[in-house]
Order: C-alpha cells, then structure tokens, then sequence
C-alpha cells in the first residue's frame, strides 16, 4: 500500500463562523476614506509584526483579539502589501503557521487578503498546487480581488519563486516608508 502525502487542509475553522468574532474582525476593517487612514494602517502594519512575535510563542493559542485586528487591518492594501514583506528566513515558519491559521479563522469578506499572503508563502515554498488552492479560496470570498488576479499571472507565469520572493524583499521598505512615513 502506497503512503501518501495528507494534503494541508484550508478550509475554514468554525471559529470563523461565530458571530462575535466575525464582529470582532469587522471593528478592525478600514475604511479607505478614513480621516485617520494613516493611523489605522500604521495600526495594522504593528499588529502584523506583533501577532507574530506572539505566535512563535504561542501560535493558534494566540490572543483572538490580536488575530481578529490583524485580519480586519488586512482589508486595507497598504497594510497587506506591507504584511507580504514582513517575514524573511529565519521568520518564515511561523508566518506560515501565522497565515495558515488566520486562513482558516478569517470570516467571509476577509478572506482573500489572507488567502493570498499564505499563497505567495506556498509559492515560495515550492508547493504550487497548495498555492492555487489558497487563490480559489481567495477568488471565492472576492472573485475580483486584485493581488489574487495578478499572483494567478505571476504563478502561471513560472516565475521563479526566488526572483518573486527577492521582489518582494526589494519592496517592502517602500511599502514601510508610505505607511510610517
């Protein structure tokens, strides 16, 4: 008999379901037209950085208010892109784990964005196929999400996942310095 390979499940959590915490991750949503936008984002860019500092250490037992600020300050694109830099070697473990995660807890309407953060890890990581699984779920919840249209591109492309990830590098202080100035 043949041993195969579990395939990582996606799929959503239960916890995405409750009506609480869907609400939780609604009160951190941003409004583009905020008069404070660049407060919220500064926001939200923190939070990325510091959910992750907490789930090295105590991963899917991280708080669920940090968890659900981070998914709803991902609604906005500035804090998204800034989160698709935000890991390097030695943190990419645990943004995967990260991602994953909030993949699976994030409610209906804040999917995508996190879909495709943990697709881009997927692709660098050299698993394709899990990668376009993460983009369906993305075109799922928001079938015209911009990120997931043009990672589709950049995945079918065959663009090597080491030119991707070094563009990525290369644009992340940029995303930093519009968001802190």
């Amino acid at each position: 008999m043949k041993a195969h390979k579990e395939e990582l499940s996606i799929d959503a959590l239960p916890q995405s379901l409750e009506p609480s915490f869907i609400s939780l991750v609604t009160s951190f949503s941003v409004d583009e037209g905020s008069a404070v936008i660049t407060t919220l984002q500064q926001d939200g860019a923190t939070a990325v950085i510091d959910l992750s500092v907490e789930f090295e250490k105590f991963a899917t037992d991280s708080q669920v208010a940090h968890c659900a600020r981070v998914i709803g300050r991902l609604s906005d694109i500035q804090v998204r892109d800034f989160a698709l830099g935000s890991h390097n070697r030695e943190s990419f473990e645990t943004y995967w784990s990260m991602w994953h995660y909030l993949l699976q807890i994030a409610p209906v309407g804040f999917v995508a964005p996190v879909a495709c953060l943990f697709a881009t890890l997927a692709y660098e990581r050299g698993d394709t196929a899990l990668a376009y699984r993460a983009l369906d779920r993305a075109s799922k919840d928001q079938p015209a999400y911009s990120l997931t249209l043009l990672l589709r591109r950049v995945f079918g492309s065959g663009w090597p996942a080491g030119a991707f990830a070094a563009m990525r590098v290369e644009l992340h202080p940029k995303v930093t310095a519009g968001i802190f100035g």
